[in-house]
């Protein structure tokens, strides 16, 4: 199985980027986590980046607050599948970092999730992996039929419990 890398431009972010480990670990998807900034660190960022697909890593995720441009930093050194997560920061309530990280260039694509969402990105790393592997496509319909039950369970409890059966 291919690894998925995790990225992050400040430890900082580790609170967020958090929520995509315990995804991929509940997938059983190994994964490496790395701090590479894309001003800070630029040629080591370059450099991950052209070996990522050498190494074995099938998506690159990368979180990023700010200016955000971690992920395009990143997807411009390579052709491999990078998720964009924009960092919520005390500037701009993380507007910023989504603006940055969906705002790419023609031929560098990169997919964006919502502010904070880190276990999106997670999910959507292992759906793009799951093409080449039925393992992890069982696992996510799986989670996908309990994700079900657990929202028609509440609807039944809710529904039970504010519903009216007076008619008028």
């Amino acid at each position: 199985m291919k690894k998925v890398a995790v990225i992050m431009g400040s430890d900082s972010d580790l609170p967020v980027v958090e929520k995509a480990i315990a995804v991929l670990r509940e997938f059983e998807v190994p994964f490496e986590v790395r701090v590479l900034s894309a001003h800070r660190t630029p040629a080591e960022a370059k450099k991950f980046s052209e070996q990522a697909r050498g190494k074995h890593f099938g998506v690159i995720i990368a979180a990023a607050g700010k200016a955000a441009h971690l992920a395009g930093a990143i997807a411009a050194n390579t052709t491999l599948p990078v998720i964009g997560i924009p960092v919520k920061s005390s500037t701009l309530d993380g507007l910023d970092a989504l603006l940055s990280t969906v705002q790419m260039p023609t031929g560098i694509p990169v997919a964006t999730v919502a502010i904070d969402g880190a276990a999106n990105a997670a999910l959507l790393a292992i759906q793009i992996l799951s093409v080449s592997d039925r393992t992890l496509a069982s696992k996510l319909s799986e989670k996908r039929r309990a994700d079900q039950a657990k929202v028609l369970q509440k609807d039944e409890e809710v529904s039970s419990r504010f519903s009216s059966t007076e008619t008028k």
